[in-house]
C-alpha cells in the first residue's frame, strides 16, 4: 500500500492538488500537523474538486505520533540534495511504502534527514533551481512507485 505523507504542509492548493492525485491513484494521504491552513479553506476544497469523499485521509498531531503508529522501516524521504534518485529505488520489495514530503518553504527537518540518510531520495533537476512545486513532486514520485508496482490495478 502506497502512502503520501505531508509533513506540516503550508499551502492549501498544493495539498488540494495532492489530495486529488491521491484520490485518482487510490493512495492514502497523511497530513502531519501543524498545518499552514484550515481543512475547511475554500482554496483547499477547490483544488481537490469533488474528490474529497473518495480520499483516504489520516491526520496526525505531529511527526512523533505518526512514527509511533507506522514505524520508520518503510519510509522514503523526498528532498533536494545529494541523495539517490527516486528512480534508483526498488519499491517492489516493500509491503507498504510511505513517501514523506516536507514544507514548501523549508523541506523536511534536518534531523529527520540525517537520521534516515539511506532512505532519502531526490528528483533530479537543474542545479541552480531550489525545488519543484510540492504537488508536482508528489505526482512524479507517486507514479514511479505505481509504475514499479504495475499500477496496482489502476485502469
Amino acid at each position: 500500500m502506497l502512502n503520501i505523507v505531508l509533513v506540516e504542509p503550508e499551502i492549501p492548493h498544493n495539498t488540494g492538488n495532492i489530495a486529488r492525485t491521491c484520490s485518482c491513484t487510490d493512495v492514502k494521504l497523511h497530513l502531519i500537523k501543524p498545518l499552514g491552513f484550515s481543512l475547511d479553506e475554500k482554496q483547499l476544497k477547490r483544488a481537490g474538486l469533488d474528490y474529497w469523499d473518495k480520499l483516504d485521509l489520516e491526520i496526525h498531531e505531529d511527526i512523533k505520533s505518526f512514527f509511533e503508529k507506522y514505524g520508520e522501516d518503510n519510509i522514503f524521504l523526498v528532498e533536494t540534495g545529494e541523495y539517490k534518485k527516486y528512480t534508483d529505488v526498488d519499491y517492489t520489495n516493500h509491503e507498504s511504502i510511505f513517501l514523506l514530503f516536507g514544507q514548501e518553504t523549508k523541506g523536511l527537518p534536518k534531523e529527520l534527514l540525517e537520521k534516515h540518510r539511506d532512505k532519502c531520495i531526490k528528483i533530479p533537476m537543474a542545479s541552480n533551481i531550489r525545488s519543484l512545486n510540492l504537488s508536482n513532486s508528489v505526482a512524479i514520485v507517486t507514479y514511479e512507485v505505481l509504475r514499479q508496482l504495475n499500477f496496482n490495478n489502476l485502469e
